[in-house]
């Protein structure tokens, strides 16, 4: 992906996040190896998601924890493989694939998981609902793109943004679960999620919508 076409990331620029880069670059990572370790990590937290679901109490409060580490974990994956692959200068020719596809496919993981988590009937389709918009917004971002315009990566419900919110809804409902038997906070993320990756779809299109008529 062009420079000018990435997600802005304020990380991105600390000196953390470049030495860790440069550090698994010179221990053999390439940037298509972390992309594909991030769908791992998120394969794993869609996992204790599901088992957040099916447990109460302290147990459950353990497994959102876990799923919120690793949907941290997972955008760590997602900043490291690029910073590999443009300030360490190893973008192979399949990297464009590797930076968008498993880009997808984890936030479904997640969001569908989060659904699970739930431990409702109805949360499965609420999580899906979710996966489906933030699939969405990114089609309408790189449509954008394809069109000739720059990626508009704008929120409120950005791909940062929605993990962001979801590791929050997640440890708040672990606290929630320690104390009660209660399970709406996470099932309120969830729903703002929702809400907020629709919106972000429609801005975006109309952002998109209004560049193309001032060309």
């Amino acid at each position: 992906m062009d420079v000018k076409n990435r997600r802005p990331l304020k990380t991105r620029s600390a000196a953390w996040a470049g030495a860790l880069a440069r550090a698994l670059a010179r221990a053999g990572f390439t940037p298509n190896g972390v992309s594909v370790l991030g769908v791992v990590v998120a394969l794993a937290g869609g996992a204790f998601l599901v088992l957040a679901g099916r447990a109460a109490g302290p147990e459950r409060a353990g497994w959102l924890v876990a799923g919120a580490v690793s949907v941290q974990l997972r955008l760590l994956c997602n900043m490291i493989d690029g910073l590999i692959a443009v300030e360490c200068g190893l973008k192979g020719k399949l990297g464009d694939l590797f930076n968008e596809v498993p880009d997808r496919l984890e936030d479904t993981i997640f969001l569908l998981g989060a659904g699970f988590a739930l431990g409702m009937s109805w949360g499965p389709a609420l999580g899906g609902a979710a996966a489906l918009l933030a699939v969405g917004t990114a089609y309408v971002r790189v449509l954008g793109g394809s069109l000739g315009l720059v990626q508009d990566f704008c929120g409120p419900m950005a791909k940062q943004h929605r993990m962001f919110f979801l590791t929050v809804s997640c440890l708040a409902a672990a606290v929630e679960a320690a104390m009660s038997e209660q399970r709406v906070v996470l099932a309120s993320g969830l729903a703002l999620i929702v809400a907020g990756t629709g919106v972000t779809a429609v801005r975006r299109l109309l952002r998109i919508g209004r560049q193309l008529l001032s060309r």
